[in-house]
């Protein structure tokens, strides 16, 4: 298996003022990323839409991607429900090959107990040969997973991982401290806490930001592999205002507005969620004037 380490993008999914896919915004942010060094795509999570897009939009998206890829990176493909069966089903119902890994949520809204959590991912795992990264997100998903639930599936060979987006460093540093088994890797899901989370032992980030910055964040996790601490903290402090700001209006819209501005995509959303305000970009706006690159830093 093709390691996930370092910096993962959860990738937008660009649409057009119509609410289509636009394809070829996709294509030039696949184009993009790969390009600025990052290494390994993630398709259809939060950040991708996926509860708003039919079965056919995914196998389009996930062609699409496979064909600008053409193989060069690992892609981790997001297939998570609240419903066991339903992750079955659609695990079956969708072409994986040239897929390296699953991305799964915690089942949310039904709040699972830790028993109903372990055997959702025992249940999932036993039903597919493809890895396994685990999405642990409490704040949208209404139920956390502990330590002692993850190393009960640390035993299934195909759970590779987890995504850990609890926004808690205490808990992210017990997942890295008492974890049963080293090549169980841990991935942060939060921006903001890239650098603790890394110099802490944890082995990447699946990044929101890391699509509009991939070469400074591909540089910011080098930098701290390398043990050049200053060096990042320097890179990041550039862009910290930018990660603060693209969240207030929710995710993607904010990451949409940032990369409408970079010449990548619109804005565009689909509903429930709605594209952010115009005082909302020209404050994205004036922070994106403010950056500047550390070129000595990121050649």
């Amino acid at each position: 298996m093709k390691k996930l380490l370092g910096l993962g993008i959860a990738l937008i999914t660009p649409f057009n003022k119509q609410g289509k896919i636009d394809f070829t915004s996709l294509e030039n942010l696949v184009s993009s990323v790969i390009d600025g060094g990052v290494k390994y795509l993630v398709l259809l999570g939060t950040t991708g839409e996926a509860c708003t897009l039919k079965l056919k939009e995914k196998i389009d998206i996930i062609n699409c991607v496979k064909n600008v890829n053409n193989d060069r990176l690992p892609i981790v493909l997001g297939i998570g429900s609240n419903n066991t069966k339903k992750v079955i089903y659609n695990l079956n119902r969708i072409n994986l090959d040239r897929i390296d890994a699953i991305l799964s949520v915690c089942p949310y809204y039904n709040k699972p107990t830790q028993k109903g959590i372990y055997n959702h991912f025992k249940k999932i795992s036993d039903n597919t040969d493809k890895n396994i990264i685990i999405y642990n997100v409490p704040h949208r998903t209404g139920c956390n997973i502990n330590i002692e639930t993850i190393n009960k599936l640390i035993k299934k060979k195909n759970i590779i991982g987890i995504k850990e987006a609890s926004g808690n460093l205490i808990q992210s540093y017990n997942f890295i401290k008492k974890k049963t088994s080293k090549k169980f890797i841990i991935l942060s899901g939060d921006d903001n806490l890239v650098l603790p989370i890394i110099l802490g032992g944890g082995d990447g980030i699946i990044s929101v930001i890391g699509q509009a910055f991939p070469k400074e964040f591909s540089k910011i996790i080098l930098l701290i592999k390398k043990k050049k601490i200053n060096y990042a903290y320097k890179i990041y402090y550039n862009i910290i205002n930018i990660i603060s700001l693209i969240f207030k209006e929710g995710n993607p819209s904010g990451i949409k507005t940032l990369l409408k501005l970079k010449g990548l995509c619109h804005e565009y959303v689909r509903l429930p969620l709605f594209k952010s305000s115009p005082n909302f970009e020209k404050k994205l706006f004036l922070e994106l004037k403010k950056v500047h690159l550390f070129n000595e830093y990121i050649h």
